[in-house]
């Protein structure tokens, strides 16, 4: 009869990431199963005893199996993580979802002022937070910044200018606060790449921390062949954490910290899943919020490019938070 190492086995197997124990438990099993074959061939085992052990091993593997297809339930409301939340502009969202019944981030990916505060004061009863490219607008000034901040607050919900800011500290000090745009004086959360390393984050921390503003860090992205995966989105989460008075969350595609103040936002979310041409795959509520645990969905083209923008970003702030009700097991 062939000789199987149990004890190498074992120790290789604990060795595994997350899971290993069960892992290992599966595996022992199915070596056991494997021996006890061995030994009925021998005439040493009762066929009997393989029996058992063939039946108890299929009752492990189905027990595994249902086990994986369980979905994960959050642990707390949108209310409760508000308490938890280190950042002054994190904490208001998660109290302005809470209270507005909405998970959903519209992205106002438009290039005229004026269409712009149409759309966004039509949407606005049914979102949590406005996103602005606001280098792509055709003209700024700061009266049209003054009026988002005017709708921010008429509609409760919070403004996110998402610069993508991607240089040395001084650099994105500079870019925050002088210049055309100066989101400081009008943005409540901005994001940037953490690629430069963690200076970039002192720099936007230098002045936006005093002025209550949140920061967060593109760990993924939802464009086809990204590079931001892997031990760069390791390194984007041991970034956060490092800076949790200012670092609010990440976009990303999915949960990627069980710190309840960290709040995930999803890029790329459609009704219906699918792709644009142009590398951006779409994501259904569903998938982001209830398989992925994410927290926020944002949404752009499939809100803006509707004949009725309004009644559109309804059904996606509907649809939102009975995914996020469904991903707490209600």
């Amino acid at each position: 009869m062939e000789a199987i190492d149990w004890t190498s086995e074992a120790t290789h197997l604990l060795c595994e990431p997350a899971g290993a124990l069960g892992v290992f438990m599966n595996s022992w099993t199915s070596l056991l199963v494997q021996s006890i074959d061995i030994w009925k061939e021998s005439g040493q085992v009762p066929k009997s005893g393989g029996t058992e052990a063939a039946a108890n091993h299929e009752r492990t593997e189905k027990k595994s199996q249902s086990d994986s297809t369980k979905q994960p339930k959050r642990a707390l409301t949108y209310g409760k993580r508000a308490d938890k939340c280190q950042n002054p502009a994190g904490r208001k969202l998660l109290q302005i979802m809470s209270e507005k019944k909405t998970n959903l981030c519209f992205s106002a990916d438009l290039t005229d002022k004026k269409r712009i505060l149409e759309v966004v004061d039509a949407v606005g009863p049914y979102i949590c937070m406005l996103k602005t490219h606001i280098d792509t607008l055709e003209e700024f000034d700061m009266d049209f910044a003054g009026k988002l901040k005017e709708l921010a607050k008429k509609h409760n919900f919070i403004i996110f200018e998402d610069r993508k800011y991607a240089d040395i500290g001084n650099t994105v000090v500079l870019q925050f606060t002088k210049g055309v745009h100066r989101p400081i004086e009008w943005a409540d959360i901005v994001n940037c790449h953490p690629l430069p390393g963690p200076g970039i984050v002192d720099g936007l921390r230098k002045d936006g921390g005093p002025a209550g503003c949140g920061l967060v860090l593109i760990a993924e992205m939802s464009s086809k062949g990204n590079l931001a995966t892997g031990a760069y989105t390791e390194a984007s989460i041991k970034m956060a954490c490092d800076y949790p008075d200012f670092v609010m969350g990440f976009i990303s595609m999915r949960k990627l910290s069980d710190d309840p103040g960290m709040i995930h936002m999803t890029p790329g979310v459609k009704l219906v899943s699918g792709s644009d041409g142009l590398g951006q795959q779409y994501r259904t509520p569903d998938l982001v919020l209830v398989e992925k645990q994410s927290d926020v969905i944002i949404v752009g083209r499939g809100i803006y490019q509707a004949e009725d923008p309004k009644s559109m970003a309804k059904k996606y702030m509907e649809a939102g938070w009975k995914a996020y009700q469904k991903s707490l097991g209600a």
